[in-house]
């Protein structure tokens, strides 16, 4: 069941949920190029420093799972303000952390209150798009993954380095409050999926029966597999072409920027794609096309810049173009009343993932002489190995919904507006 909303404000909500994805993303990915600074300000090891980053990755797969026994129970709007109120007092705390503890504990925060809202940005969509045209509004959604590497990082890379670490934290607080502000006025309230409430002696059977579901399991394990291949690949990227092909630090945004600014144009190209030709069918063929990327970027040549800049934007594209038809696919899984707890639990999966595959990655890798990195060519043979069991997997996650291509039709009228 979907809530009907008139062409325009459904899409100035979607624009309005990416650009909560997008300070949720810049908030876990400007950490890593402030980490000079932010071991400087508190005299951090590297590997405290490593510790302050997945701290995040850890809280937020958790809070993905916890959020399973509530999300279903409230309004999906109270429950947006509410933790994206918490996202941007994270925030806040990172900025005003006055030693590493506290800028532990904040990331922490930030990772709790980071987890449970992507969870729920799919839910609302999920509730008023319908499935024939969830794939084109995932796209949208998925730009706040471009946003985030064309504006969002180089931002706060600047900011940081004019006014201290602490700056692009302040920053997400300003956007924060204005997106959310934005917010009481843009979405709507969201009822339709919250019955009768459950008591709380049923919480926790009722989790375990929605992780013990046999089409959930399957789903689950498609994301798991596809984010720890994933995960295999993309954190040892930028270490790997400073310390093996010379490429200076400072130079590094420029290759985001430009892998940003080709998502930005192909990520709703891809969900158009994937709602006319099928889901499943649009995963496997750029599943099948990403291996050639992987394969090249883990046994990359002495090329120069120019021409790092131009595959590193193919290799964005083609990555980034495999996750719209996925999360587009997942939200057919369940069935309304449990997709919100379902998506929360698959946050948690795709959390767990994504932890597992940079630590094995890790092990993978080795220092070589002159300071280089050696093994990263393992990486990409598993992380290819993964995206072929994902293309065969694929066919076997299938829910509630459909994932007919879908057929022309006359524009439906519109029913009401919330």
């Amino acid at each position: 069941m979907t809530t009907t909303l008139n062409p325009l404000r459904e899409r100035t909500l979607l624009w309005l949920l990416a650009l909560t994805q997008f300070t949720v993303i810049m908030d876990f990915m400007v950490m890593m190029p402030l980490g000079p600074q932010i071991m400087h300000a508190f005299s951090i090891t590297p590997t405290q420093f490593a510790a302050a980053v997945s701290v995040y990755s850890l809280c937020s797969g958790l809070s993905g799972l916890f959020a399973a026994t509530y999300i279903d129970r409230f309004d999906r709007r109270s429950l947006l303000q509410v933790a994206y109120a918490l996202f941007a007092l994270s925030n806040l705390a990172c900025a005003l952390a006055g030693n590493f503890h506290l800028l532990l504990a904040a990331r922490a925060f930030a990772g709790l209150t980071g987890g449970v809202l992507g969870s729920i940005v799919m839910a609302i969509v999920s509730d008023v798009i319908p499935v024939t045209r969830r794939g084109a509004a995932t796209g949208i959604i998925m730009t706040a993954f471009s946003m985030a590497a064309i504006a969002g990082v180089p931002a706060g890379v600047l900011l940081g380095a004019r006014f201290g670490w602490s700056a692009p934290f302040l920053l997400l607080v300003a956007l924060s409050a204005a997106i959310w502000c934005a917010g009481t006025r843009v979405v709507p309230s969201l009822t339709e999926h919250v019955g009768e409430r459950t008591p709380l002696s049923q919480i926790l059977p009722r989790l375990g029966r929605l992780l013990t579901l046999p089409r959930h399991l399957k789903a689950f394990a498609l994301t798991f597999t596809m984010m720890a291949g994933h995960m295999f690949v993309i954190p040892f990227i930028s270490p790997v072409l400073v310390a093996n092909h010379g490429v200076a630090p400072r130079q590094l945004s420029w290759l985001y920027m430009a892998g940003g600014a080709a998502t930005f144009l192909t990520s709703r190209v891809v969900g158009r794609l994937a709602d006319r030709y099928g889901k499943r069918q649009m995963f496997r063929v750029i599943a099948v096309v990403s291996l050639v990327p992987v394969l090249f970027v883990t046994h990359l040549p002495a090329l120069p810049f120019a021409a790092l800049v131009a595959f590193f934007a193919f290799f964005m594209v083609v990555m980034s173009g495999r996750m719209v038809p996925m999360q587009a696919l997942l939200t057919t899984i369940p069935e309304p009343e449990r997709r919100g707890a379902f998506l929360s639990a698959n946050s948690a999966v795709q959390a767990l993932g994504m932890g597992i595959g940079a630590w094995a990655g890790g092990l993978l890798l080795a220092s070589g002489p002159n300071g280089t990195i050696t093994g990263y060519g393992y990486n990409g043979w598993v992380a290819a190995a993964f995206t072929l069991v994902t293309v065969v997997w694929v066919g076997h996650v299938k829910g509630t919904g459909h994932d007919a291509p879908a057929r022309p039709e006359a524009a439906p009228a519109v029913a009401q507006s919330h």
